[in-house]
């Protein structure tokens, strides 16, 4: 049979695991403190009679059998917890508080030294009742002939130890109802916590990604992992949503491009048929324009793998190297446009970032400023750390620039000016840029640059900020 839930919980199986550990050293402890009171007790009543043993054959050796039954009469007539009994040579009972010696006196002659023995001792209390209590004694042969015997009843002590072991006994059973009512408060307790986090990853499971865990504010485990639930949930809820909008944003910017690749090809068909070109030259236009999108669609997915993933495998690198790289590369395209092209890079600038994107984005911003500075004017690339410590990537032009309420807007997907519409390209370029700082922890600034001047300018500079190495 399947135990109830309750029953299967940890919390009531560690609290039946943590009683049962109780019981056993409560058991231990209370076995310890019985055996140990009743060898104390024992001890005690073996010194006490062999002291008053000691007295008593004193008075035998020094004044004989008739001082000693006196002796033993008036101890007897005293009363107290000792128990005597003296009996002649014949093994008759010459007097004493005991009705039946409790040894035997032909080995206890035939030893001749005091032989110890614990018996029950059986009598009557005040009201009658028959009593058994656990006595304790030593026999001694006298000279002459007589024989001594002088013991303690510990029956007392027995009661107290017997009043002291029930009292532990219901104590433990007390705690024992405690505890287990302990725990299964604590269990329905923890029950309801888990079952609000069951409930949440049911939720989940079916698809709803809005639902979150109850947070009690008591600071326990349960709480930080509602926390850490929750946190997850936020990440995942992002991680869909930009999944989702890569894949809207992927289908609603590729329409135009595949827009404006249809009217391409029908205007090549239409011109083909006429005889105005060829079907080599045709089938050339579709190709360039293939070309063109399938560029169009891989920088759309990677600015949506970036926005939903962030910079896949960061590596420790040195940004100057990649600047300098980058300003050799780039140093022939300039100069085949009559530009001036400088860089100014410091070294040690150590940053965690991919490579590949970031080269990626700095090509874009170089071709970018190369592509619209008119010939005679100037590009400079600079990489260097900030006063707050952060590392910055900057390309500076003398082309017309970017009006400053257009700079928020041309980075976004598909957006060109109406200065650059002569130029190809497909509105992407900043928007790679963007997405590779912000999956960097960067940021991207569009300044004005070094203004107009001989017919150049106003210029514009472009800013790529990124953390320092340790701080992404």
């Amino acid at each position: 049979m399947r135990l109830p839930s309750l029953l299967r919980r940890t919390p009531f199986r560690l609290t039946l695991l943590f009683l049962a550990l109780f019981v056993a050293a409560a058991g231990a402890i209370l076995a310890y403190v019985y055996f140990a009171s009743a060898s104390e007790a024992q001890t005690r009543a073996r010194t006490d009679v062999e002291t008053e043993l000691a007295a008593l054959t004193a008075v035998h050796r020094t004044r004989g059998i008739d001082a000693l039954n006196q002796a033993l009469v008036e101890r007897t007539i005293r009363g107290g917890p000792y128990l005597y009994l003296l009996t002649g040579p014949d093994g008759k009972i010459v007097t004493g508080n005991l009705s039946v010696m409790p040894f035997d006196l032909k080995e206890a002659r035939r030893t001749g030294t005091g032989e110890w023995s614990t018996f029950r001792l059986t009598s009557t209390d005040p009201d009658g009742r028959v009593q058994t209590r656990r006595s304790i004694g030593v026999i001694m042969p006298l000279a002459g002939g007589d024989t001594l015997f002088v013991g303690e009843d510990i029956g007392g002590i027995e009661e107290y130890l017997s009043r002291l072991t029930q009292a532990l006994w219901g104590a433990m059973a007390l705690v024992m109802l405690l505890g287990l009512a302990g725990g299964l408060y604590i269990s329905r307790r923890v029950e309801s916590a888990m079952a609000g986090l069951n409930r949440v990853v049911q939720a989940v499971q079916d698809g709803d990604l809005k639902v979150r865990a109850p947070i009690r504010n008591s600071g326990d485990e349960l709480d930080e992992l509602g926390q850490g639930l929750n946190v997850m949930l936020d990440r995942l809820e992002g991680a869909m949503a930009s999944i989702r909008h890569a894949g809207d944003a992927i289908a609603h910017d590729l329409r135009s491009p595949l827009t404006r690749m249809r009217a391409k090809l029908e205007v090549a068909l239409i011109d083909a048929e006429a005889g105005k070109i060829d079907g080599v030259d045709a089938l050339g236009i579709a190709l360039d324009e293939a070309d063109h999108l399938l560029k169009t669609f891989n920088t759309v997915l990677a600015i949506a793998r970036l926005q939903a993933g962030g910079a896949p495998d960061p590596k420790p690198m040195d940004a100057g190297e990649l600047a300098a790289d980058m300003a050799e590369l780039y140093e022939p395209a300039a100069e085949d446009k009559s530009i001036d092209f400088s860089s100014e890079v410091e070294t040690g600038l150590m940053i965690e970032g991919n490579q590949p994107f970031l080269a990626q984005a700095l090509a874009n911003l170089i071709d970018n400023a190369i592509k619209y500075t008119p010939a005679g004017g100037a590009v400079k690339l600079r990489a260097r750390r900030r006063s707050s410590g952060e590392i910055e990537y900057s390309v500076t032009d003398t082309g017309p620039g970017v009006p400053e309420e257009d700079r928020e807007r041309v980075v976004q997907r598909f957006v060109r000016l109406d200065n650059s519409r002569t130029e190809p390209g497909s509105g992407l370029g900043l928007s790679l840029v963007t997405a590779v700082a912000e999956a960097h922890g960067g940021r991207v600034v569009l300044d004005e640059g070094p203004g107009a001047y001989g017919g150049f300018g106003p210029g514009l500079r472009v800013a790529l900020v990124l953390p320092p190495a340790g701080q992404t």
